[in-house]
């Protein structure tokens, strides 16, 4: 079976073939498009999250642990931030497979976080309250140290940041990627799991372009 390693090394060949330029110190944005320049997008984009947004998704924090080399040194090639996890707000994931357990999640194709949880191979998709919104909002934006000040310690199998307090987590291994218009779909094989004892813990819902929870 193909280590943590290679997954992360054929991660970062995949996102090299589909046209980010090879940075192996600094991991500028990659210049990706969905469409050329000279086509026109079939609908508004301004309609399409408008109308998409009446869809309710849970939200999550995807972290990964510091990218490492085969000898489980701090890897070289993953710049200022290489001794640093790597986690985004996501409410693009969803359960896939039972037989074998896979989850996927999405993520932009122009996402500076991404090539740093494809070299570590690995990551743990943070299930988030009700009460977590202020954690999501930190985890959303761009920079900076998000990890600064978020108690979190490594998950069972791929050490990846575990936050504290969440309704849920899935531990896993990236298993595919596969190319979706200006996102990735990543597939992740689970390898650990496990869920509050708490019946009533609420989850944090994104609904039309805003954080909430179910109302009775």
């Amino acid at each position: 079976m193909m280590g943590h390693a290679g997954m992360a090394a054929t991660a970062v060949r995949y996102l090299r073939a589909v046209g980010a330029p090879p940075a192996p110190a600094s991991l500028p944005r990659p210049p990706l498009r969905a469409v050329r320049e000279d086509e026109r997008a079939p609908v508004d984009g301004g309609e399409f999250r408008r109308v998409l947004g009446h869809f309710a998704s849970g939200v999550t924090v995807v972290t990964a642990p510091a990218a490492q080399d085969a000898e489980g040194t701090e890897d070289a090639e993953a710049g200022a931030d290489g001794g640093a996890p790597a986690g985004f707000a996501c409410q693009s994931f969803a359960s896939l497979s039972l037989d074998p357990p896979l989850v996927s999640f999405m993520v932009a194709r122009t996402s500076t976080t991404w090539p740093r949880i494809a070299r570590a191979g690995v990551f743990c998709v943070n299930i988030l309250t009700a009460g977590q919104g202020e954690l999501c909002r930190g985890f959303a934006v761009s920079g900076g140290d998000k990890f600064a000040g978020v108690a979190h310690t490594p998950s069972p199998v791929t050490g990846s940041p575990l936050l504290e307090g969440v309704a849920a987590w899935i531990d896993c291994e990236i298993h595919a990627v596969h190319t979706g218009g200006d996102h990735l779909i990543v597939v992740g094989r689970v390898r650990a799991l496990d869920a509050a004892r708490d019946d009533e813990v609420a989850p944090l819902l994104f609904h039309r372009g805003t954080l909430g929870t179910f109302s009775s």
